[in-house]
């Protein structure tokens, strides 16, 4: 039981990680400080889908899950969770760009409003 809850957690947090990767610049302009914690996030994010960096998130819920006595997933949890659930897969091109340019434009944000 606590094996699945854990997992759950993970599940939230992993959810709430790729919504701050990929938002968290805009967040910037009003809190300019957490572009320390939101840049090692964005790269990240970019370096899993472009170089396709393993997440441990995706890796320790799949640990707890297998203890919890369910069965894993195969693939990522972009895939599992995200793509074809929350958007078609034909859409991960573009919602990939979408995402980047929101981290571009609050980072280009912060920065004139910082120099203003």
């Amino acid at each position: 039981m606590i094996y699945r809850i854990l997992a759950g957690a993970v599940v939230s947090l992993h959810f709430g990680f790729i919504l701050f990767a990929a938002t968290g610049a805009l967040l910037t302009w009003r809190w300019p400080r957490l572009a320390w914690a939101h840049l090692p996030a964005s790269a990240w994010g970019v370096g899993s889908v472009i170089v396709g960096f393993p997440c441990p998130l995706t890796a320790l819920e799949k640990t707890l899950r297998r203890l919890a006595g369910a069965s894993g997933y195969e693939g990522g949890f972009v895939d599992q969770y995200i793509e074809g659930v929350i958007y078609p897969p034909e859409y991960s091109s573009f919602l990939r760009a979408v995402a980047a340019m929101m981290i571009v434009v609050g980072y280009v944000g912060l920065r004139s409003r910082l120099t203003l």
